[in-house]
């Protein structure tokens, strides 16, 4: 239940409370204004009392927001976190109004309570007179005592828990500036694996107390920063530069080492991930350009990044956010900040470094970042998003394979039932994804950057239909192009049929859908399946081959056998197919395509033989309950 795949659970589920911070940091921005002058004369007042509010009820929102994200936002999960914090609040107050709070600890425990019990409960039957509160109306019942019961255990050991809390917290504030650095070193190296969410938590909402002057207390970083406690803003301070400056300067050196031919694309993409990372600190679809081609480079970023935080620490500099740190937060959360101004010298010395380091190493050891391959990872397709997804769904072993789907700013979470045979992680890749992640026991995680969330919600649209898509994998090695740019007017005019074609560089034909084997050319050069849908499917390789009598081919297959994707059809030689054909285009058409409802097709860049989620149709309903007969 606890290992990897649920820790990126929780780790995500911890970003949807914090999705309510920034209001607050707003909310005291606006408080310090001469509203007064305005003529709103309790406007300061107000918008102080209205932001504070927020952290002063930050584990009321994460209680909530931690149940409703690992339920899968099921009302009766927060409902029932939501109570038992009330519960938990009630009981240890009315105890000791001096004694135990309701801290984020509290707030984390109730709401995984919360969510465990919705699991485990939400089909609990009872005896008939009661079962109106049986099923999902039982997890508030349940979680009502649990919160009683852990008040009461707070009651007890909340004494001991507060010292160990208040001397872990000594002991890493003790460390000064090395415990910064090691915070931001592990910050940056679980940003890879999605966990860094859960470091996070610790440390800006755990460790440290401060006690306001109206008597309020504080728990963590970041609210003991908007409270006004000056000693706060250590852990986010250092974050800065490296949000600001060093992952846009990333993002240019990439640029400036593109290709010529790929530079206006390049440019274009990571323009846009720079601004995004300067503006709101969002850095995955950079980070996940160099973390896969060049691992020991992430290491050393995030070394320095360790670094920059301690140096930041060092020099006595404190600024905080609610969100990521990026300049809208920068800018609005300045007022509260100590010597903030002297990021933005610091941002730019980073931003030289980096920018000088990166484009050296690129360079020096001919790493493979966007722009200087085939096959860009960071795509224009936002508007493309329902188009791909079920070739995503596809590639990542289409619905029977799908356990959980989940999503979080720039990734894919995926729970599925086999992750390593099923998962296809260069058609992935071929669709836009800057990296797949194996976590292990069928967790993985696919970085597609900010479209995560729009592309989860496509999937799930897509697991909810009762359609069945037919997906298609590359027949050959080689480079996949539109049928239209054939050099035969036969297929690039659709008079055979719909579909695309295929410049191979290996000599090899294999299956691209399951079916059986329909027609075998005398020349074999041309193969026919037809898929249990109905589809007949063509596979010609190359144009003008039936001149060559069968020269150069050899087909390892025979009329009336059963095929799956991937499964060898024939085998020709390409040299001779070089010199004697008119083109080595190999078009895979549908010479029945009257019969399909929706076309769908991949990028037109490089695949791998047997690659899935080149093509997917949709064949018309009529056919399917043919078919169903």
């Amino acid at each position: 239940m606890f290992g990897v795949g649920y820790l990126q659970r929780l780790g995500r589920a911890m970003m949807l409370p914090m999705t309510v911070l920034p209001a607050a940091a707003v909310f005291i921005l606006l408080s310090r204004l001469p509203l007064d002058a305005l003529g709103w004369l309790k406007g300061q007042e107000l918008l102080y009392a209205a932001g504070i509010e927020i952290f002063q009820y930050v584990p009321f929102v994460f209680a909530v927001g931690i149940a409703l994200a690992m339920s899968g936002q099921t009302a009766a999960a927060g409902m029932a976190a939501l109570t038992g914090m009330f519960i938990f609040q009630a009981v240890t107050h009315a105890y000791d109004p001096d004694g135990v709070q309701s801290s984020m600890f509290a707030g984390a425990v109730i709401g995984i309570a919360s969510s465990w019990s919705h699991d485990r409960f939400k089909s609990v039957q009872l005896p008939e007179f009661l079962q109106f509160f049986g099923g999902s109306r039982f997890v508030p019942l349940f979680m009502s005592g649990f919160s009683l019961l852990f008040a009461c255990l707070m009651i007890f050991t909340g004494e001991s828990i507060r010292n160990f809390a208040e001397s872990s917290g000594t002991i890493v504030i003790s460390a000064g500036g090395f415990g910064i650095f090691l915070y931001g070193f592990l910050h940056r190296i679980l940003v890879a694996f999605g966990l860094h969410h859960l470091l996070n938590h610790l440390f800006w909402f755990q460790i440290g107390q401060y006690q306001s002057p109206d008597g309020s207390v504080y728990f963590g970083d970041l609210p003991r920063f908007f409270a006004g406690d000056p000693t706060a803003g250590g852990f986010m301070a250092g974050l800065f530069p490296t949000m600001m400056f060093a992952l846009p300067a990333i993002a240019f050196a990439i640029i400036h080492e593109a290709r010529e031919d790929l530079k206006p694309k390049t440019r274009k993409q990571f323009r846009i991930a720079a601004l995004s990372s300067f503006l709101t600190g969002i850095t995955e679809p950079i980070e996940f350009a160099f973390l896969f081609v060049a691992p020991y480079l992430f290491l050393v970023h995030a070394l320095i990044s360790g670094g920059i935080m301690w140096v930041v620490y060092e020099l006595g500099i404190r600024h905080g956010f609610t969100f990521s740190a990026g300049a809208i937060e920068f800018i609005v959360n300045m007022p509260l900040a100590t010597k903030g101004w002297l990021l933005l010298p610091i941002g730019i010395v980073v931003g030289i470094v980096y920018y000088v380091l990166f484009r050296w190493s690129i360079r020096r050891f001919q790493l493979t970042t966007p722009g200087r391959e085939d096959a860009t990872k960071l795509d224009d397709w936002a508007g493309d998003i329902p188009y791909r997804a079920p070739l995503i769904l596809q590639a990542l072993g289409g619905k029977e394979n799908m356990v959980r789907l989940e999503a979080c700013i720039t990734r894919l979470r995926l729970t599925l039932e086999d992750d390593d045979r099923k998962v296809d992680v260069q058609a992935l890749r071929h669709l836009g994804a800057a990296g797949v992640i194996r976590l292990g026991n069928g967790h993985v995680q696919v970085v597609f950057g900010t479209y995560s969330e729009l592309i989860r919600e496509e999937i799930h649209k897509l697991l909810q239909q009762d359609v069945q898509q037919v997906q298609f994998h590359a027949p050959v090695q080689g480079r996949m192009i539109p049928l239209e740019e054939v050099d035969d007017p036969i297929f690039a005019q659709r008079l055979v049929g719909r579909g695309v074609a295929f410049i191979p560089d290996k000599g090899e034909l294999v299956a691209p859908v399951k079916g059986k084997v329909i027609h075998i050319h005398p020349s074999l050069h041309a193969i026919g399946l037809q898929t249990e849908n109905g589809l007949e499917v063509l596979l010609h390789v190359g144009i003008d081959t039936s001149s060559m009598q069968g020269n150069g081919f050899a087909a390892l297959v025979k009329l009336g056998d059963d095929v799956s994707p991937g499964q060898p059809l024939l085998r020709f030689h390409l040299p001779t197919l070089k010199q004697h054909a008119k083109s080595l285009a190999t078009p895979m058409v549908i010479t029945n395509s009257d019969i399909v409802k929706t076309w769908r097709f991949a990028p037109y860049k490089s695949v791998k033989k047997g690659q899935a989620a080149v093509m997917s149709v949709v064949v018309h309903e009529r056919e399917n309950k043919g078919a169903g007969k």
